[in-house]
């Protein structure tokens, strides 16, 4: 009868000893796969912050099928978008709802951390996990085909002379072009808050209102303005990338190499959700590492014409934390905050 009662008592040890492993490793979560080298654990989404057919939308989508194509995870990778106030309604969503869910990422760029001052958000940029930086696009200044300017350094004399003769045009206020033209109204001597500038709701506007004469100097990524600048209509007078390119077949010298001390990249970033484990944090960077590194990758940066801007792990999270810094002073010289 004694023995009866051991065995059953070394029974019952056993299955709770059992359980109790069971709910430990359940326990560990993403940390224990992600550490383990099976992350992800489930399929991964990567929340667009604004509406389809964008830049961050492009990248996203990009992305998506280069990391499919190069089975660099082994489980779905889901794009959805969350539109609305210059990507903070997104940004709100992922800081309210996926802290600690290392499967939720976001795109983001320099256009959000304009926006997160001008709408007061009350979630920002220091609370997500910065996992890499990955494209961008350098600005470029142009005037009209028949505008008497033909370098930047008469453009921003005659704006330092006169900030209000000078009729600035671009994409919304507050926008990556607007804070271009308040870099430029500094690197002349000019408060931002004196530039006289349009905010147009689309490229066709800001180009309408070029030709037209409704604006004497325009400012665009490159890419938005090199059919006209190829066609004669349009003539580039500055890039604000780190040196000249060649646009349409012609030379433009960046606004460095043009005499004034300003450079400015429409860039784009990866960011996974707060408050994940390192050890989660390392396994997401491991596979934008190796979608860089890729050749499906590096084809996709040519055929989109973009500038690989590459940096990951700390790189990335002091270069945000940079920009962060100067668009946040800039935004308030604008008055725009």
């Amino acid at each position: 009868m004694k023995m009866k009662r051991r065995v059953i008592v070394a029974a019952v040890a056993a299955v709770v000893a059992t359980v109790v492993t069971t709910v430990a490793a359940a326990g560990c979560g993403q940390q224990s796969q992600a550490g383990g080298g099976s992350f992800p654990s489930r399929n991964v989404e990567i929340m667009v912050p604004a509406a389809a057919g964008g830049g961050w939308d492009l990248t996203a989508r990009s992305m998506q099928q280069v990391l499919k194509a190069g089975k660099l995870v082994d489980r779905p990778v889901e794009v959805y978008n969350v539109a609305g106030a210059g990507g903070t309604v997104g940004l709100s969503q992922l800081v309210n709802k996926g802290k600690g869910d290392s499967h939720q990422w976001m795109m983001t760029g320099l256009v959000m951390v304009g926006a997160i001052e001008q709408n007061k958000s009350a979630a920002d940029l220091t609370e997500v996990t910065p996992i890499a930086t990955l494209t961008a696009e350098p600005e470029v200044v142009v005037v009209p085909g028949k505008s008497r300017y033909r370098d930047l350094k008469t453009l921003l004399d005659d704006l330092a002379a006169n900030p209000a003769a000078i009729k600035w045009g671009g994409g919304s206020v507050g926008g990556t072009d607007h804070l271009v033209v308040g870099l430029l109204a500094k690197a002349a001597g000019v408060q931002p808050r004196q530039i006289q500038y349009v905010g147009y709701s689309g490229g066709g506007e800001a180009k309408a209102g070029l030709l037209s004469g409704d604006v004497m100097a325009g400012v665009s990524g490159v890419s938005e303005f090199q059919p006209l600048i190829a066609s004669g209509e349009l003539r580039a007078l500055a890039v604000t990338g780190p040196k000249g390119v060649t646009v349409a077949g012609k030379q433009v010298p960046s606004v460095k190499e043009a005499g004034f001390d300003v450079e400015l990249m429409n860039w784009r970033a990866l960011v996974a959700a707060p408050g994940i484990s390192d050890a989660d944090t390392q396994a997401v960077a491991r596979i934008i590492d190796r979608m860089h590194a890729s050749p499906e990758w590096q084809e996709t940066l040519k055929r989109q014409g973009w500038e690989d801007f590459y940096r990951s792990g700390p790189q990335a999270r002091e270069f945000i934390a940079a920009e962060t810094t100067r668009i946040k002073a800039l935004i308030g010289e604008l008055g725009l905050a």
